[in-house]
């Protein structure tokens, strides 16, 4: 379940930078069909997008915006465009012919999209096929016949021979030499932002390798996140605080935009966060201290999301308002500085790669316990540094706080990423806030980290298929959860 691909800070956790509901959806969809765009050569005059009906994606993939960012991929935009929900109409004016079929492809994930791309004039049809692994992160297992592994996270080169015969190749440069009979040669460019160095060698791979290293007790988190994240993106220290200044900016940015107000029309809840700022600053609440700030944060972050407004997905779009905004509020509440701040983040996003090494951030893949619950457990070991704990207290925490919510399921209403979500996502800022305190007062997690991911992975494997992000039961089947999707998509069959 876990990818092959060395986890990221960057990457796999903090991050896509993007808009739209979900990263498994409007994220890595733009980043396959960009592949897909690079392989037809730049251009697409014809796609064909294939989904099986036995993954999430058949009865998803339209209103949790995988169709928003196939469309936005083909025309070569990013996944932060202003423009991703034109996307459509500027295909419909360039005349790129756009099939969306539910069929049998024989899928083995339960996010697999397969592209059939049309380059008119370079008589080229080409086949990708490729599977969304939560947070944004993609593989490519499939082009035409050829069976591959490409995560976008390097240069790819794929040559054709005149017996139809492929080889793909790693490299740097704009092309490299044909070999044999080969006529032609495609560039699929990198997607992702930090690439994967050559010769990469990952200081540990899991808590306890990182553990036996030195004594977690004299040391924060943060020290590991920033040598492991300086050895897989072969960045320096500057470098990496930086880009994590970057992501800090923008999720301020989120927070803000939402409590400013946010609108738009193909959504549930509307504008609730000033409602709760409004009764917060007229006395109105139970007194929640800090916990009051974050659900605010959380709230006007997940608004933001809802409203196309850009995000990061930390570490999905489904629970971008939960690390962000439980950690942010905190930020502020202890009037911390930015080293303090991007550093205790930094600590939380070396929680996340573990996650990602050994289970999963995918809904479709483990429910809500692989969204919130991640994102949990990440603001937990933040929180505990941004009071000055050490790596051993964060590790405490985070274990507690995964250990809450493991076999959270996910069944959105009305097939939109908002409820349960907003109130998932606010429930694991309390759930972060408690574990911390607890492991900073000593209590014992009793289960290392590294074993709750292993009964994280165990659980996925055993959730069934209905309750992982497919609409198919929960509350995603309730009677008005069903009224409030036909109402939304103008009562068309569900």
């Amino acid at each position: 379940m876990p990818s092959t691909l060395p986890a990221s800070i960057f990457n796999d956790v903090l991050g896509p930078i993007m808009r739209g509901p979900s990263s498994s959806h409007s994220a890595a969809s733009v980043r396959i069909a960009r592949l897909a765009r690079d392989l037809a050569g730049g251009h697409v005059d014809h796609a064909l997008i294939e989904f099986d009906p036995n993954g999430s994606l058949a009865t998803t993939h339209a209103s949790q915006g995988s169709d928003l960012g196939l469309f936005a991929g083909l025309l070569g935009w990013e996944a932060d465009d202003p423009r991703l929900p034109e996307g459509h109409k500027a295909l419909v004016e360039q005349g790129v012919e756009v099939e969306i079929v539910v069929r049998a492809i024989g899928a083995t994930h339960p996010n697999t999209y397969r592209l059939t791309v049309t380059n008119r004039e370079l008589g080229a049809t080409h086949v990708l096929e490729a599977d969304s692994l939560g947070g944004g992160m993609i593989v490519v297992h499939r082009i035409d016949a050829l069976d591959v592994e490409l995560f976008g996270d390097q240069i790819a080169h794929v040559f054709g021979g005149a017996d139809g015969a492929l080889r793909v190749q790693i490299g740097k440069g704009v092309a490299l030499e044909r070999q044999g009979n080969e006529l032609w040669e495609r560039r699929l460019n990198r997607v992702l932002p930090v690439p994967t160095p050559s010769g990469l060698r990952l200081p540990f791979s899991s808590v306890a390798a990182m553990t036996a290293q030195a004594d977690p007790t004299q040391r924060p988190l943060s020290a590991w996140a920033l040598e492991y994240e300086c050895a897989r993106g072969g960045l320096d220290e500057s470098e990496v605080l930086s880009q994590m200044s970057k992501i800090r900016d923008v999720m301020r940015g989120s927070i803000d935009a939402g409590l400013n107000g946010t609108d738009w029309g193909d959504r549930i809840l509307g504008n609730q966060s000033a409602g709760f700022r409004s009764a917060w600053d007229q006395g109105q609440l139970l007194d929640g201290g800090m916990l009051n700030r974050m659900v605010l944060y959380v709230t006007a972050l997940m608004e933001a999301k809802s409203a196309m407004e850009v995000i990061v997905a930390a570490p999905t779009a489904g629970s971008c308002g939960l690390f962000a905004g439980t950690c942010l509020a905190a930020a502020d509440a202890l009037s911390l500085d930015d080293g303090p701040t991007l550093r205790s983040m930094l600590s939380g996003g070396l929680i996340g790669v573990f996650v990602a090494l050994r289970s999963s951030f995918a809904a479709e893949v483990g429910g809500c316990q692989a969204e919130t619950g991640a994102g949990s457990a990440m603001a937990a070991a933040t929180l505990v540094e941004m009071m000055g704990g050490n790596a051993a207290q964060s590790l405490s925490a985070a274990s507690l706080a995964l250990q809450n919510v493991l076999g959270l399921v996910c069944d959105p209403v009305a097939n939109r990423v908002e409820a349960p979500c907003l109130g998932r996502n606010v429930s694991g800022a309390s759930n972060a806030l408690v574990s911390a305190n607890m492991a900073l007062a000593g209590y014992d997690a009793l289960i290392p980290f590294d074993e709750v991911l292993d009964a994280h992975r165990q659980i996925s494997q055993s959730m069934p298929r209905e309750l992982r992000c497919t609409a198919l039961g929960g509350l995603s089947i309730t009677p008005t959860s069903k009224a409030l999707e036909q109402r939304l998509c103008g009562g068309c069959d569900s």
